[in-house]
């Protein structure tokens, strides 16, 4: 007897999280807040990891549809280069070990805003369908 009330989706290439659309205010404002900070440490070291992780989820998602909509581009158009170059970056950084600190956290915060801002870009070039 089969009591589960789950399903298990396959989907490799990201098309049902393709069609849903980023929460994207609450990460914004988590942003702007972590590049606001100066001066003395106020978090424990365990605060500044749970929020390195949550930016590094989100940018990862970011990243994921900067990737697809680069994807829909020529080859050899400017736009898709530039994308290319930030997700490279991205996958660079992404790939760091994250540390408890604030230097993490705001480079985790700068990561998630230039992926949004490529992002803009990239829904502003996208050809009219």
């Amino acid at each position: 007897m089969h009591t589960s009330t789950h399903t298990v989706l396959y989907d490799p290439d990201g098309l049902i999280e393709a069609g849903l659309p980023l929460d994207r205010e609450p990460y914004e404002s988590l942003v702007k807040v972590v590049l606001a900070w100066t001066g003395q440490d106020t978090l424990t070291t365990r605060d500044y990891e749970q929020i390195a992780l949550q930016l590094t989820g989100h940018a990862r998602a970011v990243a994921s549809d900067v990737r697809r909509r680069a994807d829909q581009l020529p080859k050899n158009s400017g736009p898709k280069a530039l994308a290319d170059v930030v997700l490279r970056e991205a996958e660079g950084q992404l790939s760091t070990t994250i540390e408890g600190t604030v230097h993490c956290v705001q480079n985790r915060a700068r990561l998630v805003r230039a992926l949004y801002e490529r992002l803009d870009r990239l829904e502003a070039t996208a050809p009219v369908r």
